[in-house]
């Protein structure tokens, strides 16, 4: 091949060469947003560590269990060879009804960029136990070692515990130590003797508690009664409704939140009262988040995956422009106006630690926008060609911030918007003479 054969090559596929370079530099320029994706994990696991150092030092998520009576007794198991011996083994009592009323009051825990959300809550529970000879019978009343009964009440962290716990249990006093008897049903918390005498054994038994314990994120009960209400408000005006049982209603304001509950033994899968068995009462509990209303590492995440769309869209741009006014964009300018698109991503990523999400997206994307169009006008020497860039930009930039807020309708505007996009593009690329010869470059319509 002549030098006249390779210029005419050149020169009949200078589009296409300079369309699949931008491609090329479209591709390139992902490399980049991978760096930002993994700032933005490393920015959330700091966060996360950061929230655990904090709840470490208050108390973390708080599960409450119970009350349990446990109530040993003796048993002599018939023996083949004669020599029958006493076994001591555990009765296990819930309550007949259960009522706990709850109060949330959240605090917000600063500690260099991040906000850690904690709580103290005040609690009041009370209720009663059915008469324990009806609930056991097969146990002889005379060998409950009555003496050696214990209320029992399961708190995950002891860190939490503000104030002292004292137990009215019909009508005497008992205060509550660290440490439970050793058993099947709650692996730590707090318990107390309580007198039990054989006359009481076929009457209710009426108790109260009041609860002050400090935590962070969440707090759960378990519904040991055989009607458990709960009510629970809290000033968060954000909260989630987890664990096994949803409230039967609930009311969510700006200015904070009342739910309720009512569970019945029926809807668990563990009895009232038993002995020589196992189970596990906190598969069925009743919890309460206070969420965070944004996470803005997550929303920042989310938006650099449409990285792409800016870059592929802003450079398909510049190219049509480029072929419209007969004027070369050199591939090192494409690149600079990749990196600007980049960089929008670290400053959205540092301003939202400080200002939060949205006003960090309007601080960004504005900043970003007029860069690309003080640029764009140096390149092409025209504000109407800078102009074109700047709308486009802010319609991006509107789009993808829509589209972030959105969740569960997210895929479906997302693809309807870049169907558009491309519908667009295919439009007005129809005409568009790639071989440069026998016609015009590009048709008048464009």
């Amino acid at each position: 091949m002549n030098t006249t054969q390779t210029e005419s090559f050149w020169s009949q596929n200078k589009l296409t060469i300079k369309g699949i370079l931008v491609a090329f530099l479209i591709l390139a320029m992902l490399i980049p947003t991978l760096f930002i994706l993994a700032l933005v994990e490393e920015r959330a696991q700091r966060k996360n560590e950061v929230v655990r150092e904090t709840t470490a030092k208050w108390a973390s998520a708080q599960a409450i269990s119970g009350p349990v009576l446990i109530i040993p007794y003796t048993e002599t198991p018939k023996a083949s060879d004669g020599n029958e011996k006493p076994v001591k083994k555990l009765a296990y009592f819930l309550p007949e009804h259960l009522t706990i009323n709850g109060k949330i009051n959240p605090e917000k825990k600063s500690r260099t960029v991040y906000d850690v959300i904690v709580y103290r809550s005040f609690m009041n529970v009370e209720g009663n136990f059915a008469p324990l000879l009806g609930e056991l019978p097969e146990i002889d009343p005379a060998g409950l070692l009555l003496n050696e009964a214990r209320i029992c009440i399961g708190i995950s962290d002891f860190r939490g515990i503000e104030d002292q716990l004292a137990l009215e249990w019909n009508g005497v006093h008992a205060i509550f130590n660290t440490g439970i008897p050793e058993n099947d049903v709650l692996k730590e918390g707090l318990s107390t003797a309580v007198v039990i005498s054989q006359e009481a054994l076929g009457s209710p038994i009426s108790f109260k508690l009041a609860i002050g314990l400090k935590g962070s994120e969440n707090i759960s009960f378990t519904p040991v009664g055989k009607t458990t209400q709960v009510q629970l408000s809290s000033s968060w005006p954000n909260p989630s409704f987890d664990g096994s049982f949803l409230p039967t209603g609930s009311t969510v304001t700006d200015k904070g939140f009342t739910a309720n509950w009512k569970i019945q033994h029926l809807n668990r899968s563990y009895p009232q009262s038993w002995k020589d068995m196992k189970y596990d009462i906190k598969e069925s509990t009743v919890e309460t988040k206070l969420l965070q209303p944004v996470d803005s590492y997550a929303q920042t995440k989310r938006s650099v995956k449409y990285a792409v769309l800016f870059i592929a869209l802003t450079f398909a741009l510049y190219f049509f422009v480029e072929i419209t006014q007969k004027k070369k964009v050199h591939p090192i300018q494409y690149v600079l106006v990749g990196m600007a698109l980049c960089v929008f991503y670290t400053l959205l990523l540092s301003v939202s630690e400080y200002l939060g999400f949205n006003t960090a997206y309007a601080i960004a994307a504005s900043a970003t926008i007029i860069l690309i169009t003080l640029y764009t006008k140096s390149l092409f020497a025209e504000w109407k060609v800078a102009l074109l860039f700047a709308s486009l930009l802010s319609l991006l930039y509107g789009f993808i911030f829509v589209l972030i807020q959105l969740q569960d309708n997210a895929l479906l505007f997302g693809s309807v918007g870049l169907f558009a996009v491309l519908a667009i593009i295919m439009y007005y690329s129809r005409k568009i003479n790639w071989y440069g010869t026998g016609q015009k470059e590009i048709n008048t319509a464009i």
